[in-house]
C-alpha cells in the first residue's frame, strides 16, 4: 500500500500525464480507503479547471 504522500504525488502527476499501470492501480487502491486523499486528488482536479478557465480568459 502506498502512503498518502506518494498518492498526493500521484494525484499531482495524472494531472500532467497519463498514469502508468502500476501507479494507477495503487493510487485507485490507496484512493478506496483514504478519505483525505480523495478530497485532496479533488483539489487538484478544482484547482486545474479554475486555472484553466482563468487563462481562458485572460486571452
Amino acid at each position: 500500500m502506498i502512503s498518502c504522500k506518494e498518492a498526493s504525488r500521484l494525484a499531482s502527476i495524472q494531472m500532467e500525464r497519463p498514469l502508468g499501470l502500476s501507479e494507477r492501480l495503487q493510487f485507485r487502491l490507496h484512493l478506496a480507503i483514504c478519505t483525505g486523499c480523495r478530497r485532496a486528488e479533488k483539489q487538484f482536479q478544482f484547482m486545474r479547471q479554475a486555472m484553466g478557465a482563468w487563462m481562458s480568459q485572460k486571452d
